[in-house]
C-alpha cells in the first residue's frame, strides 16, 4: 500500500484504530483529572501527602498488568476478538459510571477502585488490539498499521492530558469530567461494534485461571522464543526510557525552565508529535517490510538527544529568582531554549523509529496460536520496567543526589550500553526465528 493513511478506508483497520484511540484518550483524561483532583483538593481534605496519593494512584493502575496480563493473553487467543473488544468497552463504560459517581460525590476511595478497574480493563484490551493487527492486516500493511497505532496512542495520551487540564479549570469541573468520560466510553463502544469478526486463533485452549502459575508459564514460554524475548525486552526498555523522561517533565519545566502549566503541555506536545512523525515514517523507510534496520538509528537518536538535553539544560541562563512563572512565548525569548525544544522533539522522533519495528516484529514473529499471550508477556515486562524507571529515578535523584539534567545524561549513556546489547542479541537470534504467515486476506472484511 503506497500510503498508509489509506488504511483508514478499511473498516478492519479504522474501527479498531478509533476504538483504541478513544480508549487511550479516556484513560488519560480520567488518570490526569484524578491526579489533579488529588493534588489540589483531596490531599488537603484527607490530610495526606500529595506524593503518597499520586504514587498510590500510579501503583493501582499498573498493578493489574502484573496480575492479569498472562490471563488476558489466553482469553484473547481463545475467543473471537471483535466480541471480546465490545465486552471490554462495555466494561469501560461501567467503570466510568463508577468514576462519575466518585467524582460527583468526591468519594476518593471509589475513584481509586475505578482506577484499578481501568487498569484491569486496559490489561485485557492490550493483547486483543495488538494480536488483532497481524490477523487483520495484509503483510505489506503491518508496519504502516503499527506506525498509525503508535501515532494514535501518543496523540491520545497527550490530548487526554490536555483535556483533563481544561476540564479542571471550568465551573463545576467534577460534573464535566464525569460527563466527558461517560460520553467517550459510549463512543468507544459504538466504534467497537464496527470491528469485523476475527476467528479465534486457538479456540480449544483450556484457560488457566490461576493468575500466578499462568504468568510464570507465559514468561517461560516467551523465554524459549529467544528472538521474541529480546524484542520484548527492547519494547519494555522504551517504556522505561519514556517514563524516565516524561515523569520528570513537569518538574524540570517548573524548576529548570521556570515555566507554567502551558510549558509542560508544550514540551509533552513536542515529544508526542516527534513520536508520531517517527512512527509514521517507519513504513516509508522500511519499504513496508518487517525489519530491524531502523533500530540502530532509533537507539542512537535516543542517546544523542538525551545527552544533548543535559548540555542544553545545563547551558540555559534563566534567573533563578524569577517569582512569576513564564509561559511558552516567554521561554522562546530565552537564549538556548530552542535547543531544549529540538532535543525533546527528536527524542520522541527517535523513539518512534525505535518502537515501531519492535512492535511489528513482535506481531509478525509470534506463533499465531500464541500471539495474544506473547502480547500479555510483553505487558508484564512493560509494567516491570515502568516500575523500575520510578525506582531508578528516585535512586539517582534522591539517593545519589544528582540533578535532573544528570538523570537524563545517565539514562542516555545507559541506553548506549543497552542498545548495543539488544541489537547484538536480536541479530544473533533472528536467523532462528521465522515470520508467521498471515491469514487468508479473503477472510478479511474492509
Amino acid at each position: 500500500m503506497a500510503n498508509q493513511f489509506q488504511l483508514f478506508k478499511r473498516r478492519r483497520f479504522s474501527a479498531m484504530f478509533f476504538t483504541q484511540f478513544l480508549g487511550a484518550f479516556n484513560d488519560n483524561i480520567f488518570k490526569q483529572a484524578l491526579i489533579l483532583v488529588l493534588t489540589y483538593t483531596a490531599a488537603s481534605q484527607l490530610g495526606v501527602e500529595v506524593s503518597i496519593l499520586n504514587n498510590l494512584a500510579a501503583m493501582l493502575f499498573i498493578l493489574p498488568y502484573f496480575l492479569f496480563s498472562a490471563l488476558a493473553g489466553q482469553i484473547a487467543d481463545k475467543f473471537e476478538k471483535s466480541k471480546l473488544t465490545r465486552l471490554t468497552k462495555l466494561l469501560e463504560l461501567s467503570i466510568m459510571v463508577i468514576a462519575a459517581v466518585g467524582f460527583v460525590f468526591e468519594w476518593y476511595a471509589l475513584l481509586f477502585v475505578a482506577l484499578f478497574l481501568m487498569g484491569t480493563q486496559s490489561t485485557f484490551f492490550g493483547p486483543i488490539k495488538y494480536a488483532y493487527l497481524p490477523q487483520a492486516m495484509q503483510e505489506d500493511e503491518l508496519v504502516g498499521a503499527n506506525g498509525l497505532f503508535q501515532m494514535g496512542t501518543s496523540l491520545a495520551i497527550l490530548l487526554g492530558m490536555i483535556m483533563a487540564g481544561i476540564l479542571t479549570q471550568v465551573p463545576q469541573p467534577l460534573y464535566w469530567i464525569s460527563l466527558t468520560v461517560l460520553v467517550i466510553a459510549i463512543l468507544g463502544y459504538f466504534s467497537a461494534r464496527s470491528i469485523p469478526t476475527m476467528p479465534a486463533m486457538q479456540p480449544d485452549l483450556k484457560v488457566n485461571w490461576n493468575i500466578f502459575t499462568t504468568s510464570v508459564s507465559t514468561v517461560r514460554y516467551l523465554y524459549s522464543l529467544r528472538f521474541l524475548f529480546f524484542v520484548i525486552l527492547g519494547n519494555s526498555w522504551f517504556w522505561f526510557y519514556g517514563a524516565t523522561f516524561l515523569t520528570q517533565t513537569p518538574e524540570f519545566s517548573k524548576v529548570l525552565l521556570h515555566g507554567d502549566e502551558s510549558v509542560v503541555i508544550f514540551l509533552l506536545t513536542l515529544f508526542s508529535v516527534g513520536v508520531s512523525i517517527g512512527s509514521l515514517l517507519c513504513k516509508r523507510l522500511t519499504k513496508n517490510q518487517v525489519s530491524l534496520r531502523l533500530l540502530p538509528f532509533g537507539i542512537a537518536g535516543l542517546s544523542i538527544f538525551a545527552i544533548d538535553l543535559y548540555f542544553s539544560l545545563s547551558g540555559l541562563s534563566i534567573n533563578g529568582n524569577t517569582e512569576t512563572l513564564i509561559g511558552v512565548s516567554g521561554l522562546f525569548a530565552i537564549s538556548g531554549s530552542w535547543r531544549v525544544f529540538v532535543d525533546l522533539f527528536f527524542l520522541g522522533f527517535s523513539g518512534g523509529l525505535y518502537i515501531v519495528p519492535l512492535y511489528a516484529s513482535m506481531q509478525a514473529y509470534a506463533p499465531k496460536s500464541h500471539r495474544a499471550r506473547i502480547v500479555g508477556a510483553n505487558n508484564i515486562f512493560n509494567a516491570i520496567f515502568m516500575v523500575g524507571s520510578a525506582i531508578f529515578s528516585i535512586v539517582v535523584l534522591n539517593s545519589l543526589g544528582m540533578s535532573l539534567p544528570q538523570l537524563f545524561l545517565v539514562t542516555g549513556l545507559l541506553n548506549i550500553a543497552f542498545g548495543i546489547f539488544l541489537y547484538m542479541k536480536l541479530n544473533k537470534h533472528i536467523k532462528y526465528a521465522s515470520i508467521q504467515t498471515h491469514d487468508d486476506p479473503l477472510n478479511r472484511h474492509d
